[in-house]
């Protein structure tokens, strides 16, 4: 599995506190099977700035410390960048980072609203080739009143990331509602674990794809992980498939049988 927003680097946020944080982290993943892990933490949100350099230093030191630790998974670079208006200048300064070094970019609203500028961003980030991921949408205050608002950003060309917790109910039953219902509508197109700590906030990726399976079926959490590995690659997203009910499981397993033998 790959993870493409989490919290690993130490001291740098409100995530891993230092380096055994980050180790304890990183044996979690490898415990739930996650073998990439992208770090993005915090830049630009008025308390953390993790200009691009900085990243790529400390995730190169992260990498070779846990490979003598022996612990099997890759970190790669990324950020979590707040909407602000200094964003697309910021990125021709070289202080931005991609994710996994690919044309996807994690950016994320403040949790209250959706900024006025949304859709001009994400229009400017396409006409860079970019591809903006919008981290937890359904932690936004005006996206969980009006889930509309995230289908336009979507269809502004935008991509939309839920994550695990909010799926698993960890932050109430308003947004593990707001959750399930951005994604069975369609307008979710990858899960991550925005993975903090292994206590307060640790992966639970696999927890959410068994949920997922049970309640939509396998080929949706099939879709969730391609897409998370189309973020390592640099390739397009697939094409969503179509929703099913725990109630239909059959033929929701009839239907990922059937999507498999076309490709095969």
């Amino acid at each position: 599995m790959i993870d493409i927003h989490t919290h690993i680097l130490p001291q740098v946020d409100d995530g891993a506190a230092n380096w055994y944080d980050t180790l304890d982290m990183a044996r979690a993943a490898v415990s739930e099977g996650i073998t990439t892990i992208i770090a993005t933490p915090h830049h630009a949100n008025g308390t953390y700035t993790n200009a691009a350099n900085e990243v790529i230093k400390h995730t190169r030191s992260i990498n070779e410390q846990l490979i003598d630790a022996g612990v099997p998974v890759t970190v790669r670079t990324g950020q979590e960048i707040r909407v602000h208006d200094d964003l697309l200048d910021a990125w021709h300064r070289g202080e931005l980072l991609s994710l996994a070094e690919s044309s996807y970019v994690l950016i994320e609203m403040p949790s209250s609203r959706i900024p006025k500028t949304m859709i001009e961003i994400i229009h400017e980030l396409k006409v860079m080739n970019l591809k903006p991921i919008i981290a937890h949408p359904e932690r936004n205050l005006e996206i969980v009143q009006h889930p509309e608002r995230l289908t336009e950003l979507i269809d502004a060309g935008a991509f939309a990331q839920v994550t695990t917790h909010s799926l698993l109910g960890g932050f109430g039953k308003r947004i593990e509602q707001s959750a399930w219902s951005l994604l069975k509508s369609g307008d979710i197109h990858i899960v991550s674990s925005d993975a903090h700590h292994i206590v307060r906030r640790g992966f639970r990726l696999s927890e959410a794809y068994d949920s997922i399976e049970r309640r939509m079926g396998e080929q949706w959490v099939s879709y969730l992980k391609m897409n998370a590995q189309a973020v390592v690659l640099n390739a397009l997203f697939q094409d969503q498939p179509t929703i099913v009910s725990s109630s239909d499981g059959i033929v929701g397993r009839f239907i990922s049988y059937f999507q498999r033998s076309k490709k095969d």
